[in-house]
């Protein structure tokens, strides 16, 4: 946890003070912002590790930030809202927020989600290697999944598409098992654990996130599938080579 990197963007200045007290006194560094510009302001100009991100700013709300930021970036976002509203948490999650936290809300609990969240982070980012050979490249249709650096790219693209941490790891449990039928809370076992669910129907803003990127028709998935009365299956057929030697 020491050194990491928090960004506090919440326009209750008592909120900003009280959690970069308390987050600096474990050992983190914390900037705090106002509104989506003093944040964009802080992100031009260092590296943050996770953005704690009010619902209800003035101007652009954490929401539309939230959209924002996930079209090019997967810096993990933990979103505060006053209201303790399954809507808003759906919400929130459909635009990429990787956690949700009510107010008010204790010190330690917040503490408890940023560690969390991070821990994930870093896992994304120092997979185990595998038989001495790097983790393997998974490909399906025109999509190469790299679990090695955690990418997903396409033929003819100069960028990887952004996924968050949820959907990265979505995405691999459907890849790594073609064909096998997952109920709903067994992708939530496999993505994200129990520490952050907020309602049975989570696992479903992740899919339709993932449809969206990677359906040539999100309404008709050929990838995938709905198994009504169960869950999800991964419909394509996959093969995997290995990545670049560890």
């Amino acid at each position: 946890m020491a050194n990491d990197h928090i960004l506090i963007v919440d326009d209750d200045p008592q909120i900003t003070s009280f959690l970069k007290r308390y987050l600096e006194k474990q050992g983190c560094d914390v900037s705090c912002a106002g509104d989506g510009t003093a944040m964009d302001s802080i992100l031009a100009q260092t590296a943050v590790d996770l953005i704690l991100l009010d619902i209800g700013l003035p101007g652009r709300n954490g929401f539309d930030i939230t959209r924002e930021l996930r079209v090019n970036s997967n810096i993990p976002i933990i979103v505060l809202s006053g209201r303790d509203e399954i809507f808003d948490r759906v919400v929130g999650l459909e635009f990429g927020a990787d956690d949700y936290i009510t107010k008010p809300f204790e010190a330690r609990e917040v503490l408890a989600r940023i560690r969390t969240v991070l821990r994930r982070t870093r896992s994304d980012h120092n997979p185990p290697d595998q038989e001495g050979s790097g983790m393997p490249l998974i490909k399906f249709g025109d999509w190469v999944l790299n679990l090695n650096e955690r990418t997903l790219t396409t033929k003819g693209a100069h960028h990887s598409t952004p996924l968050t941490t949820t959907e990265f790891e979505v995405l691999q449990a459907f890849v790594s098992n073609p064909h096998m039928v997952f109920s709903r809370d067994q992708l939530l076992d496999k993505a994200r654990g129990r520490e952050t669910i907020v309602g049975d129907r989570t696992i479903d803003v992740h899919v339709m996130r993932l449809r969206k990127k990677i359906e040539p028709d999100p309404s008709a998935p050929t990838y995938i599938k709905t198994i009504h009365g169960i869950g999800y299956c991964f419909a394509s057929n996959v093969s995997k080579t290995g990545s670049r030697p560890a």
